[in-house]
């Protein structure tokens, strides 16, 4: 395909939102009338295996609107959902989403003290959750007093509903009311890189939205077995698990185990995915192998979470002879900027505007930019791809808002072609003796150097310049941090990159900091940098 499809494409796009939608209702019981069409193929990391079809799906989650019907959760009510990758996660979900009450995913990772806030914050009625991590709901106590049902996948434990027992003696067939597109659908929490997190809600329209994640920026095709790699309790889910994939009817991969490189590029070769979707973090780490001794069925591949380092592109290109197609959302929308399958990748760019969004890079006062002009990257208007707005918090809602348009908090530039280009977060832009640094071009020229798995860029204070760029480096195995790597590492930026952006310091340590989403929080090293030097300062 040539890129005037995608131009042609993005002027004639309209959204036509139905008046009533339910992902639910509409899309996987459209597939449920193919009995035999594959939705879900699940296995764990003993080897278990499980096979769903559209219509098994179907029907369990009747059974599961029914299960909770009859606990008393009806339209509106949020429940919390912290289950890992399992097939009994979608059941879930798609059955919250039939009855019409909200869902709230959240990550496994999640401390008692993280649900519980989330229990309070929300207002939840119920929880969902397996064996695993019932223990740390238990230690809460007193969750909130409108919570009442605590429901037990894979067991049973005095004070919780059995899923299973519940299941088996719930009716297959549900009827309730068919949600409107504008009702609530969803509660995300974000990722919280400052302060605690935000509930961010989102539509039945939201899901009916997906059907562009799925077709215009993962190709999915019916034919597809689509692996993405996110947790259950990161929007990323939404995107790529849940919604995207079964818009266009295709069946999704799931594994339940912990990320291995090597295991992971085994089971690409051995179950033959088709489409796969993979954070930043997880791609760094699979170059470092051996990719050409590999089969791949490979016809398509995405990124998200982060921005891609270009080397990481091309090193994953030679070793598949697949490009990834790097886009950017939010887990307050969809993927509003991606590579298009039509156009050409460029390297570390996140490529053009999503059909049916108007992209601008906007001032501080929300004026349109020109182009290679760094600002803050916003959408226009609210598109129904867009969440409804921070629950229970309009003024934080309304400072996302600069005139007609929605602000991200992501810094980015357009260049002369329309293609956009990640900056960084708005208060990770690193300030040294008057240049203004980007974390992202200086991580990705130290992760370019052979003993670099993964680095994190940010601001340290100093007398002389204000600030100065300092990396944390993970190295890779087989190498062992010293002075003189460090000089070795900072001559390597200076030759691939503008030579004031260099790290002026470098600490080597054993893993970063990161959001349960796998996101770096360099907010948390930059912190951590401001107490040293006052420490320092202090003492001399």
């Amino acid at each position: 395909m040539k890129d005037d499809r995608y131009e042609q494409l993005y002027r004639k796009f309209q959204w036509n939102v139905p008046e009533r939608f339910n992902f639910a209702r509409d899309i996987v019981a459209r597939h449920a009338q193919d009995p035999g069409l594959l939705a879900l193929f699940w296995t764990d990391e003993t080897g278990r295996e499980e096979k769903y079809t559209f219509a098994q799906l179907h029907s369990l989650s009747n059974q599961f609107a029914n299960v909770m019907a009859g606990l008393g959760i009806g339209k509106g009510d949020v429940v919390l959902v912290i289950l890992p990758r399992v097939p009994a996660w979608q059941v879930v979900m798609l059955g919250l989403l039939k009855l019409g009450a909200i869902a709230a995913p959240g990550a496994t990772l999640l401390q008692p003290k993280d649900i519980a806030y989330r229990i309070q914050l929300a207002g939840a009625r119920a929880l969902v959750t397996d064996v695993e991590n019932c223990a740390k709901v238990e230690s809460i106590g007193e969750a909130g007093p409108g919570f009442r049902h605590r429901i037990l996948v894979g067991g049973s434990r005095p004070g919780w509903a059995s899923y299973d027992e519940e299941m088996k003696r719930a009716a297959t067939s549900f009827t309730g009311e068919h949600s409107l597109s504008k009702d609530p659908a969803l509660i995300f929490f974000t990722s919280g890189t400052t302060g605690g997190p935000k509930m961010v809600l989102h539509s039945h329209a939201y899901t009916w939205a997906h059907r562009l994640t799925g077709e215009y920026w993962i190709d999915l095709k019916p034919t597809d077995l689509h692996w993405n790699m996110s947790d259950t309790g990161w929007a990323k889910a939404a995107y790529s698990t849940l919604f995207g994939p079964w818009h266009s009817g295709c069946a999704v991969f799931s594994y339940k185990g912990n990320f291995e490189p090597r295991k992971t590029l085994e089971m690409l070769e051995k179950y033959k995915i088709t489409t796969f979707c993979a954070p930043p973090t997880a791609f760094r780490l699979l170059v470092k192998e051996d990719l050409k001794k590999y089969r791949f069925s490979l016809r398509h591949v995405v990124g998200a979470g982060e921005p891609l380092n270009p080397e990481v592109i091309e090193v994953w290109k030679e070793g598949t002879g697949q490009t990834i197609y790097d886009g950017y959302g939010q887990t307050e929308s969809i993927i509003v900027v991606c590579n298009h399958p039509s156009i050409p990748v460029r390297p570390g760019s996140m490529g053009k505007p999503m059909p049916g969004h108007e992209i601008a890079i906007v001032d501080g006062e929300g004026n349109e930019l020109p182009a290679d002009e760094e600002g803050e990257i916003a959408v226009k208007g609210h598109p129904p791809s867009l969440f409804l707005g921070y629950w229970k918090e309009p003024e934080l809602t309304q400072s996302t808002r600069r005139g007609p348009w929605y602000v991200t908090g992501d810094k980015a530039y357009r260049d002369q072609d329309g293609y956009y280009w990640f900056v960084g977060r708005a208060d990770d832009v690193i300030i040294s003796a008057g240049y203004r640094i980007g974390p992202f071009e200086v991580e990705s020229a130290l992760i370019e150097h052979p003993a670099v798995v993964e680095a994190a860029a940010v601001a340290s204070p100093d007398e002389v310049r204000g600030d100065i760029v300092k990396a944390f480096v993970v190295l890779r195995s087989g190498y062992q941090g010293s002075p003189e790597l460090v000089r070795e590492l900072q001559d390597h930026v200076k030759k691939v990159t503008a030579p004031y952006k260099y790290p002026r310091e470098i600490e080597f340590v054993e893993q970063l900091p990161k959001t349960i989403s796998g996101k770096i929080r360099r907010v948390e090293l930059r912190k951590r940098e401001v107490k040293k030097k006052q420490a320092s300062s202090a003492s001399s």
